[in-house]
């Protein structure tokens, strides 16, 4: 039975980065998928009944850094069709950039479009409809240099980036997601889009680039501010000489401390993009 925790954090005073943070610890407690509020004063946590933890929560809560105080209720969800419950409630089909349609297996009225993506979301981040997934895919289909790259897409979600990669044209994608539940539905969304895929997703944390050193002439991170500066020396490891970058999952002001941590690691700033105040930056690896 596919059961779950919804557990709601109110965070006191609201501060994003220690949603962000908040998220990070809970994520390797088994929670699953964060509904974070803008302004930082809340999340929405998901996590499956049989995973969930109170002691567990009670030590992301006491290990958060930030001077912030962190409340919770926690209210079990019986199983459902999540499928249909996106289909309901939250994802519809869309057109990103009037180039690729992302929809459901589900939907029945799906907008035509160059590419065509199935994505069946359970509870896994990445339909397009955020504004860093309609980032990261614009960044894709701007890309010259797609066709024939290796490419890595770390924190796959639903893997629609890493599919999309593919359909542009990439030889060797290596998704790289850390939620074992997320990596399944990947995998599953894969097969339901690329009869002879190019993909490979591989469930794991940074730590799995170590096997990939120098290895992509495009890096894909959509994932949140703090992990991107925390791990970018290893995606920049994991980048070939002359290689480029696109990372997103947090806001334009953001932007310096994101471009700080890049530099330290040996990317230099190329461009910038924005949508609804969420940004993306795309950086380029030094030349040997």
């Amino acid at each position: 039975m596919n059961d779950y925790y919804k557990v709601t954090f109110t965070v006191t005073p609201a501060d994003t980065d220690a949603c962000d943070l908040l998220a990070d610890t809970l994520a390797e407690a088994g929670f699953e998928s964060f509904e974070p509020a803008d302004d930082g004063s809340s999340m929405v946590a998901y996590v499956p009944a049989s995973t969930y933890s109170e002691e567990a929560v009670a030590r992301a809560i006491s290990a958060q850094p930030i001077p912030v105080e962190i409340s919770y209720a926690a209210e079990f969800v019986e199983g459902r069709d999540w499928n249909s419950e996106w289909e309901k409630n939250y994802f519809k089909p869309i057109v990103v950039a009037g180039l690729v349609a992302v929809h459901s297996s589900f939907h029945t009225d799906v907008p035509q479009a160059r590419y065509d993506i199935v994505i069946d979301p359970r509870m896994a981040f990445g339909t397009g409809h955020h504004a860093t997934t309609t980032l990261m895919m614009k960044s894709l289909l701007a890309n010259e240099n797609i066709r024939g790259a290796k490419v890595i897409d770390m924190g796959t979600g639903t893997g629609i980036l890493a599919i999309l990669a593919d359909m542009l044209g990439a030889s060797d994608v290596q998704a790289i997601e850390i939620d074992p539940y997320a990596a399944e539905n990947a995998r599953d969304n894969v097969a339901l889009n690329l009869p002879d895929s190019h993909v490979n997703v591989i469930t794991g944390d940074a730590s799995a680039l170590d096997a990939l050193p120098g290895f992509a002439d495009i890096f894909l991170a959509n994932i949140n501010r703090n992990i991107i500066t925390g791990d970018i020396s290893r995606y920049a490891a994991a980048m070939k000489p002359g290689a480029t970058i696109t990372v997103s999952g947090f806001y334009v002001e953001d932007r310096p401390v994101v471009e700080r941590a890049a530099s330290d690691a040996g990317l230099s700033l190329r461009s910038v993009a924005d949508i609804d105040n969420w940004s993306s930056m795309t950086f380029e690896k030094t030349k040997a």
